[in-house]
């Protein structure tokens, strides 16, 4: 396993399918829109989806469905049936406050780094009572490149003023983990939607079955 930094002086997080149960949601909204407009997306497509920006996605939709593709009645109904799931409450993947608990209680800074766009990722955060745990925040908004690029990460851990060798990051996606891994940041991948695989172990990142699972292991006592 990669060592993780000795301390570890901040933490970066993910959002969707990290903290929040976000993506599962999208993938539900997606594969059922896609099927109502009669364009139903394998689930390779909506798997390739996972951790990545709106307009990268809407580049990838349109290069391999065609022009014929309904792209803006596609994103319109699909953004609709989501947030009638978000209305209904937003659900927290298991461990994220304990997770976020333990970095806050060891004073040590967090920032959360997102392909959502600002003011979206913003009132989720609220929503899921996760806001105020941050020190800083960068979204989709605050980066020419996202996702799996690695300015989002570097961006970062600029704005915390600590350098990404001595910084954590928590993801689930591969864009996210190739983004985080590639700035130069100890990565763990706690999967969501899409497994771990060699590429990621190659890229760099721990993989753990769980928040819970970290919280265990930055609580292990250090050998030697």
């Amino acid at each position: 396993m990669p060592e993780l930094p000795n301390p570890i002086r901040a933490a970066i997080f993910d959002m969707d399918g990290t903290l929040i149960a976000t993506e599962a949601a999208h993938h539900r909204s997606y594969a059922k829109t896609s099927h109502a407009i009669g364009w139903p997306l394998s689930e390779e497509i909506l798997d390739s989806m996972v951790g990545v920006s709106r307009d990268l996605n809407e580049k990838m939709l349109a290069q391999r469905l065609g022009p014929e593709f309904p792209l803006a009645r596609f994103y319109d109904e699909a953004d609709a049936l989501f947030l009638a799931m978000l209305d209904r409450g937003v659900e927290l993947r298991p461990g994220a406050v304990l997770i976020l608990e333990h970095f806050r209680s060891a004073g040590i800074p967090m920032a959360l780094c997102t392909s959502t766009e600002g003011g979206l990722a913003e009132r989720r955060l609220e929503k899921a009572g996760l806001f105020d745990y941050f020190d800083v925040i960068v979204t989709r908004s605050d980066v020419s490149r996202p996702k799996p690029s690695p300015e989002p990460y570097l961006l970062a851990a600029s704005r915390l003023g600590i350098d990404p060798a001595q910084c954590l990051a928590v993801e689930d996606s591969y864009a996210g983990v190739f983004s985080a891994t590639s700035a130069g940041i100890a990565t763990i991948m706690v999967p969501d939607l899409l497994p771990a695989t060699e590429a990621m172990t190659a890229a760099g990142a721990t993989v753990l079955p769980s928040l819970d699972a970290l919280r265990e292991l930055l609580m292990a006592p250090v050998e030697g």
